[in-house]
């Protein structure tokens, strides 16, 4: 019977078993597949975000090409004299103005010298000297020049885009101011999600527009973003690079695409925090380690109510198959309680008759010698002890019968196997004499100990010596009863000399209701009962016979150590035959 620890045992392997199974392929396809849908997905939005950004530096660059053009054909198309004229240049930044709209806030004519010979704008430059300044000494060097942001005498943001043309052997530039707001809302057009936004700065860190927060301490990471990501400080031509790092207003994991522009003067860098840039992807991710999760608790919580229904029922068939084990047990018993009954009859018969005539004996002497004659009386003490000695031994008869046929719970106790074999051989002595079987017994010189229920020891010697007698009962034989002690077990070996097991049936002789006796006389069930009654003394049962060699049966049960017998009758059998 399943016990309640063997159950919670074979329930939590049960449980765990169905578990591993379950969960592993789910966790490890589940895996794969976030693997490559994280990989996937984020390849895709890195790539949205690079082709994003590209879009928007070229329209940026396109932005300043244009204006930068404007400034050159004007400079080109227009006679120096015009341009001296401070009307002149109202009108053309009135034209400015009708063509781009207040993308110009202003427009004035330099010469060689640095001197602002002619101005149209909203400021009061008067004859500002520009000789020193930066983008003066570029321009002088080349055709045209787009300049850094700076605040220049008007002391606001601004930069200029400027081209140079010589006249006279001298070289007069015609500078316009661009708006640094509009360029700004131009740049601020790319934005993504809630914290994606773009601004340029210069190679120097320096911001050409204006950010939509305070970045004065964020310079040395975009100098650093810079030195690791771009190939060169002043690279030429359109870079694309895409790199993470920590954002710089709140030290979150943030993802940066920097784009060169301006013929690599200039850097357009995108940042956006990773968590908003990926947050669909997260999202995702979160989805899915919701569903394993809920997907694993359900497996989790099914294998345990499953495998404590499964072992609910095994253990209910174990006491079934228990119960169904105690009924066999007793039928079989009862079948050889059939079979002693006759030779048990006539072992009573015996003392019984003696009984009746010995009192009918004492009848005749009372009638005969009724004033008592000292021979009589002699005589008659003499009839009485004989009845009285027949009478007890027809107690004990029936007492060892009704013990053996009565249904009791199997106790187990230090069993003296020499003493079993002798009462068992002795319950089977009359069925022996009438078969003409000669039972001869060699018992171990010291009694052979084990842990065993009496009615069970008794029922299977008294199954194989009932089944050597069946099979000699036609010709007579003999049968050999040993016991002995083999190391840590007690064998005990039943061996007779009858027609022997042919060996087509040997594998089978331990099957339940399997017999080779004729209809009405077995039931199949002996061995299979004693099979089972010495597996669960966790013993061993083997038969070795051939046809015309008799059978031999060999039991194995673990002995018990003399230690362990506290008291026992060790009357010392030493074998005999009847």
């Amino acid at each position: 019977m399943t016990t309640p620890s063997l159950s919670s045992t074979l329930s939590k392997k049960i449980s765990l078993l169905i578990i591993f199974v379950s969960l592993t392929p789910l966790i490890v396809v589940g895996g794969v597949f976030a693997h490559l849908f994280h990989t996937a997905y984020r390849g895709k939005t890195i790539a949205h975000l690079e082709e994003l950004v590209s879009k928007h530096r070229d329209i940026v660059d396109s932005h300043l090409a244009e204006r930068l053009a404007s400034i050159k054909t004007l400079m080109d198309a227009c006679p120096l004299e015009d341009l001296r004229r401070n009307d002149f240049l109202k009108e053309l930044l009135y034209t400015l103005h009708t063509q781009y709209g207040r993308v110009f806030v202003d427009i004035g004519l330099v010469n060689d010298a640095g001197s602002l010979e002619a101005y149209a704008g909203p400021f009061q430059l008067g004859n500002a000297q520009y000789a020193k300044a930066e983008w003066f000494k570029k321009a002088m060097e080349n055709d045209h020049f787009i300049s850094d942001m700076f605040m220049g005498i008007r002391n606001q943001p601004h930069f200029i885009v400027a081209a140079s043309r010589e006249w006279g052997g001298r070289r007069y530039i015609l500078r316009a101011t661009v708006d640094f707001e509009a360029f700004t809302r131009l740049v601020e057009n790319i934005r993504i999600g809630e914290t994606g936004h773009a601004f340029i700065v210069n190679r120097a860190g320096d911001f050409q527009t204006q950010p939509r927060s305070d970045f004065s301490q964020c310079k040395e990471l975009l100098l650093e973003l810079m030195r690791e990501s771009l190939p060169a400080d002043h690279a030429v031509g359109p870079t694309l690079v895409f790199t993470e790092g920590h954002s710089c207003e709140t030290n979150a994991d943030a993802v940066y695409v920097l784009a060169t522009l301006k013929q690599g003067d200039w850097v357009m860098i995108y940042e956006q925090i990773a968590a908003d840039a990926f947050r669909d992807l997260y999202q995702a991710r979160l989805i899915v380690l919701s569903v394993l999760a809920l997907g694993s608790l359900g497996i989790i919580v099914t294998a345990i109510l499953l495998t404590r229904r499964v072992v609910a029922y095994i253990a209910k068939l174990d006491a079934d198959k228990e119960k169904m084990n105690e009924q066999v047990v007793h039928a079989s018993k009862m079948a050889s309680l059939g079979e002693m009954a006759a030779g048990i009859a006539h072992e009573i018969n015996n003392p019984v008759a003696v009984m009746v005539e010995e009192a009918g004996w004492i009848q005749d002497i009372l009638e005969d010698a009724p004033e008592g004659e000292p021979g009589d009386v002699q005589e008659i003490q003499r009839a009485v002890n004989q009845i009285r000695t027949q009478g007890n031994r027809c107690k004990d008869i029936t007492q060892k019968l009704l013990s053996f046929a009565r249904k009791t719970e199997p106790e187990r106790c230090a069993l003296d196997v020499n003493s079993l074999i002798l009462e068992t051989v002795e319950l089977v002595a009359s069925k022996a004499r009438y078969a003409n079987v000669h039972i001869e017994t060699r018992l171990s010189p010291l009694p052979p100990h084990i842990q065993a229920s009496v009615t069970e020891m008794q029922q299977i010697l008294l199954n194989l010596i009932n089944n050597s007698l069946d099979a000699m009962e036609e010709t007579g034989g003999k049968l050999s009863i040993a016991s002995r002690t083999l190391d840590s077990v007690v064998e005990i070996e039943i061996r007779d000399t009858g027609p022997g097991i042919p060996e087509s049936v040997l594998p089978k002789i331990f099957d339940p209701f399997f017999t080779t006796k004729p209809v009405g006389r077995g039931t199949g069930l002996g061995l299979a009962v004693c099979y089972g009654l010495i597996k669960n003394m966790n013993g061993d049962i083997t038969v070795n016979s051939a046809v015309g060699q008799g059978a031999e049966f060999r039991i194995r049960i673990p002995r018990t150590p003399e230690s362990a017998v506290s008291s026992f009758s060790l009357n010392q059998p030493k074998g005999g035959t009847r």
